[in-house]
């Protein structure tokens, strides 16, 4: 084969550095970290002929976070946490300007540094070295450790750049991306957050939503204190490994060091951002045991209403980079969070019109209709949230027997409101008027989709008419929950049901269906806010619904639908979507 001149390298070699080189640039656009790329970075450079040993330090300042190293006996990337600070000597190894090759004689260096340590190890006299930038105020050093100064020649320093320069570049692309994807994850938090607190009479309620709102979203967990009787009590705490639930609550009622530190930051009337050393004597950090250890920066911002201290507000990260990133937005939550609890007197004022609003999106009373009992019921989610978007109708037929409706506008609040009361009284005044329910359902879509709205609507719409026998049944769903029958001996069907969202599509198409309805038998429509109720160990409503259905349905008729709803709201200990329930039940012949 070829050589070229004076490096020892054919052309296969170019090819196969090339080719790598371009994969690893395509991987860096995708990377979420740059240990992700640190295999084949160091694979690469430890193919190169006399390569002794590959090594990798990250810094700041003259804190040694962490070393990689490789070397051809054992390829294995090895990688050692440190977090030891080597002072002034270390931090003049940082890099000034674009990224430059150093050649190095190992014996002259500091035999007390790590990397220095591996290199000797590995029987490297000389050590080729490029220094870039990582992080916001890190750097990184990459070392190709060799035999001799001559084995570090052009190609080996050309490429040793290559390698540092791609790790910087994919580190900088990482943390811009992740900076963004923090900015948008913080105001969507902080606008969440702030409804919630805006919405709440109740305090403590109020910031047990904060914490649990805030992890994962802002960090892995988070304290909230409040000043009660004299002193602070943790009254919200949560982290992002259940598990460690009851450990973060201990540190945050008994741990003095926390404890003089939240009391320091409320004396001190601004927040901070502890990491590394300053995390000494605590139960967080390197330095400390168990579950602590994985916490590298922790930040504390004070809570003051109108020249009153309320409490503190902590945060917990295992990565200080995004302590750093969310920090800047941790005062104004702070301070919306304090504002919340000083005014939460007009929480009522709040709740009453929502009550209010909330009972014209209903029917007042349903229809009597011959041979049908039919029963209602509608469960508010989370009170401190906003007006829910489920809705119910019945409306009798011209000829005897009756429709029903049930749907769901996805979200909350005026937006979701408006929709409510747009679908629910259109599909009613159609269908009172003797549109056909494809044909309501129709115009309904169309309605929706000239709203311009981004949210859509579920819908289904029962027909029963007597046959002298029960009821005959016909059904159209437009992607709504499954409605339920339950027949007169106990047992639980599912009706299928499709169908297209309304407010998505111009042209739909509707799931739709028959059935008969026997004396005794009873229709149960819902809204996915049954489904979706979940219990404490994360099991859906879903799962037992028809075992419920069967059995509140033992009952009497007329108060089926609020035992249903109830048992579904007993059943949940989260999930804040409103149920509703609608129940058309054959009368048994006597």
């Amino acid at each position: 084969m070829e050589q070229h001149e004076d490096k020892g390298f054919c052309q296969a070699d170019d090819a196969w550095w090339s080719g790598r080189l371009h994969e690893l640039w395509r991987a860096a656009d995708r990377a979420q970290d740059v240990t992700g790329l640190a295999d084949p970075l160091y694979d690469m450079l430890l193919r190169m002929p006399g390569v002794l040993a590959v090594v990798g330090t990250r810094w700041s300042g003259g804190l040694l976070h962490n070393l990689r190293s490789a070397t051809p006996a054992e390829p294995t990337l090895s990688f050692v946490e440190f977090e030891q600070d080597f002072g002034d000597a270390a931090a003049a190894g940082a890099p000034e300007g674009d990224p430059t090759v150093t050649v190095h004689e190992v014996p002259d260096l500091d035999g007390a540094m790590p990397h220095v340590q591996v290199l000797a190890a590995a029987g490297a006299r000389s050590v080729a070295l490029c220094a870039v930038s990582m992080g916001q105020d890190g750097w990184a050093s990459f070392m190709v450790g060799t035999a001799d100064r001559d084995t570090v020649d052009a190609t080996l320093r050309a490429r040793l750049k290559q390698v540092a320069e791609v790790a910087m570049v994919t580190d900088r692309r990482i943390t811009a991306r992740r900076e963004d994807e923090l900015r948008q994850v913080s105001d969507a938090f902080l606008a969440e957050a702030s409804l919630q607190m805006d919405s709440s009479l109740d305090v403590e309620k109020t910031v047990r939503r904060v914490a649990r709102t805030a992890v994962p979203a802002v960090a892995e967990g988070c304290v909230l204190h409040l000043r009660l009787s004299g002193g602070l009590t943790p009254v919200a705490f949560s982290h992002v490994d259940a598990g460690e639930q009851r450990w973060l609550g201990e540190i945050a009622a008994e741990d003095r060091w926390l404890t003089d530190l939240l009391e320091h930051v409320l004396h001190r009337g601004e927040g901070l951002v502890l990491q590394g050393a300053a995390l000494a004597g605590g139960p967080f950090g390197p330095a400390s045991s168990g579950t602590g250890r994985a916490v590298q920066a922790l930040s504390v911002n004070p809570l003051k209403a109108r020249g009153r201290s309320l409490g503190t507000l902590t945060f917990l990260y295992h990565r200080v980079d995004i302590a750093e990133v969310t920090s800047r937005f941790l005062a104004d939550l702070a301070g919306r969070a304090a504002l919340a609890v000083d005014t939460s007197t007009l929480y009522e004022q709040r709740r009453q019109h929502v009550i209010s609003l909330q009972r014209y999106l209903l029917p007042r009373e349903l229809p009597r209709i011959p041979g049908l009992a039919l029963s209602s019921a509608y469960a508010v989610g989370d009170v401190s949230l906003d007006v829910g978007g489920d809705f119910y109708d019945a409306v009798p037929g011209a000829q005897g027997g009756v429709t029903l409706l049930v749907g769901d506008v996805c979200g909350r609040g005026a937006e979701a409101a408006a929709l409510t009361g747009l679908a629910r009284h259109t599909l009613r005044t159609l269908l009172a008027d003797g549109s056909t329910p494809e044909h309501a359902l129709g115009r309904l879509n169309r309605a929706l989709l000239r709203e311009g709205t981004s949210r859509f609507v579920t819908a289904l719409v029962a027909v029963l008419v007597s046959d002298g026998k029960g009821f005959r049944l016909r059904y159209w769903s437009a992607g709504h929950p499954a409605p339920l029958v339950r027949r007169a001996d106990g047992t639980v069907e599912e009706l299928t049901a499709h169908g297209d969202l309304l407010g998505v599509l111009e042209e739909i198409e509707y799931g739709s269906g028959s059935e008969h309805v026997a004396p005794g038998d009873a229709l149960v429509l819902f809204t996915d806010g049954v489904t979706e109720a979940r219990a404490a160990d994360g099991t859906f409503f879903e799962s037992c619904l028809r075992d419920a259905v069967r059995r509140q349905g033992a009952g009497e008729a007329e108060g089926f639908a609020e035992r249903l709803a109830a048992a579904a709201v007993e059943f949940r200990a989260a999930g804040a979507d409103d149920i509703a329930v609608l129940v058309a039940q054959a009368e048994a012949v006597a």
